[in-house]
């Protein structure tokens, strides 16, 4: 039976992949990308010549199938998102269950660790780690007040993404909900040009990114700390 590999690429810095990762996308017969436009900056950075295909969100079933295919013709298939591990916060979970369901254990589905927005956000935040909940993107109108609620009520570190457009939204409700000790640590651009981390109160972030506008852009992980 052949190899479905899941493979961790870079957040940003391009330098931040594995050499069994590149190694495997070089091997593998056939490497399925979020964006293949994206991924092949990647692939071209190390000059990695493999065929790709789009598998998204918004994939067909057809597609599956057409994958479930060729794993049973013999071909190695390698997936990839635009950045970090795929089906976390990512597209693939649909995928890799529907390749269990077909193929049982008879199938090698195998990881390829790598860079993790998740686990660099807390590695830098002072908080504790031993115990954490990751909430992925938070939900923009049902739940999202309840949600608040028990963010401020959980003894784990929680972490979770933000969108530009929403970080001050969030933070504004994360000033309502805590108390004035609660610390929060937001990674602007983990890994990139403008990487920044700030923490501090959700108070004193909101000052500081109302005094510094121009920091609100990119991508955020959010961490806040146990009560």
């Amino acid at each position: 039976m052949p190899n479905f590999y899941v493979v961790a690429t870079p957040i940003g810095n391009l330098e931040d992949i594995t050499l069994r990762a590149l190694r495997v996308l070089k091997e593998a017969d056939l490497i399925l990308c979020e964006d293949t436009r994206v991924t092949r900056k990647l692939l071209s950075h190390y000059e990695i010549k493999t065929p790709t295909e789009s598998y998204h969100t918004h994939s067909k079933l057809s597609k599956t199938d057409k994958i479930i295919k060729m794993l049973e013709e013999g071909k190695n298939i390698a997936l990839v998102s635009d950045a970090g591990t795929p089906t976390i916060s990512d597209p693939g979970t649909l995928l890799v269950s529907k390749i269990y369901e077909h193929f049982g254990n008879e199938i090698k589905i195998i990881p390829i660790p790598g860079a993790s927005a998740i686990i660099s956000a807390l590695s830098v935040s002072g908080m504790p780690s031993s115990e954490f909940v990751f909430l992925g993107f938070l939900p923009h109108k049902k739940g999202r007040e309840t949600l608040f609620k028990e963010i401020a009520e959980s003894n784990r570190t929680i972490v979770f993404y933000e969108s530009t457009h929403r970080l001050i939204k969030a933070l504004t409700s994360l000033e309502e909900h805590l108390s004035n000790d609660r610390q929060i640590s937001v990674g602007k651009e983990l890994t990139k040009m403008f990487e920044e981390i700030i923490r501090g109160t959700a108070t004193e972030i909101l000052k500081y990114l109302d005094e510094n506008k121009d920091k609100i852009r990119g991508e955020f992980v959010v961490t806040v700390s146990p009560k």
